[in-house]
């Protein structure tokens, strides 16, 4: 019998090629499915995920709340900021107090970098552009910030550029929660036995990758944009950890709290049912 062919979209980002690793690579038996995975920047992802392109794919968290009546959230695979976060910077040292009079560069509409600086500031003035193009745009003077997400958060300083604020420490400090930013989520019309044995799957490859990190950070830094091992390693570390293998109670009470405060702010039009796959 020809095997079940499931499509995986994720980014192109050394954290996501650490998690799908022993999928990727065939490290480990898939149980008759066959996994193809699809790389594409977190913009595309959540724009695809409307038109339920793929069987499974990574998310940002804000993008789900416009997805749930196609896709549920897998327990596994969630990036979520310990106490940091996407990095709104600029040229100049800037305090947060100013962030209503600049124009910052926004990696996409539905990216939940965005939802949280819309919630830190409602009177924001941004353009979406490609997240890689963002730290050229403000260094170039295109726009006065840049809202920077992936490996870009550990480079900034480096390219001589300063934080105006931390989202993920900003959120941390008013509700006491890690903020969610994306997730895995999986079609519901693969119906209840697949979507567990693909929940099952992506679960064990997590814990492959954590359980074997110096193979899969040498696989996962071919896609580190940048990073030597010692960041790359870090940076894996901050979004691939035991919380990626299960929100958790706390982690699924922030992803709620998150779409429920963008409901509240008109920021998202109607209140997401989130319902999370457990296996």
């Amino acid at each position: 019998m020809k095997d079940q062919v499931i499509h995986v979209a994720h980014s192109p980002d050394s954290d996501d090629a650490f998690m799908f690793y022993a999928l990727a690579t065939g490290a480990m038996d898939t149980g008759g499915l066959q996994f193809v995975h699809e790389l594409k920047d977190i913009e595309s992802l959540n724009q695809d995920a409307k038109q339920g392109r793929y069987e499974v794919t990574a998310v940002s968290i804000h993008a789900y709340a416009y997805l749930a009546d196609r896709y549920a959230l897998l327990d596994s695979g969630a990036s979520m900021g310990e106490g940091y976060g996407p990095v709104l910077v600029a040229r100049e040292p800037l305090g947060a107090e100013r962030i209503s009079s600049l124009l910052v560069a926004a990696p996409g509409e539905r990216t939940s970098a965005l939802l949280a600086l819309k919630l830190l500031e409602p009177d924001l003035r941004y353009r979406v552009i490609d997240f890689d193009r963002i730290i050229p745009a403000v260094q170039a003077g295109e726009v006065d910030a840049g809202l920077i997400i992936h490996e870009g958060q550990l480079l900034y300083e480096s390219l001589g550029l300063h934080c105006v604020v931390d989202l993920g420490r900003w959120w941390n400090q008013g509700t006491g929660l890690p903020l969610p930013l994306g997730g895995n989520v999986i079609r519901r019309d693969l119906g209840r036995e697949r979507i567990h044995q693909v929940c099952r799957l992506l679960k064990e490859s997590i814990r492959y990758a954590l359980e074997h990190r110096d193979e899969a950070l040498d696989y996962a830094l071919s896609f580190g944009r940048g990073l030597g091992r010692r960041q790359g390693d870090q940076f894996v570390g901050m979004y691939v950890n035991q919380r990626t293998l299960s929100y958790g109670e706390e982690g699924r009470r922030a992803v709620r709290l998150f779409l429920e405060r963008g409901y509240s702010a008109g920021l998202i039009p109607h209140r997401p049912d989130v319902e999370f796959v457990t296996c």
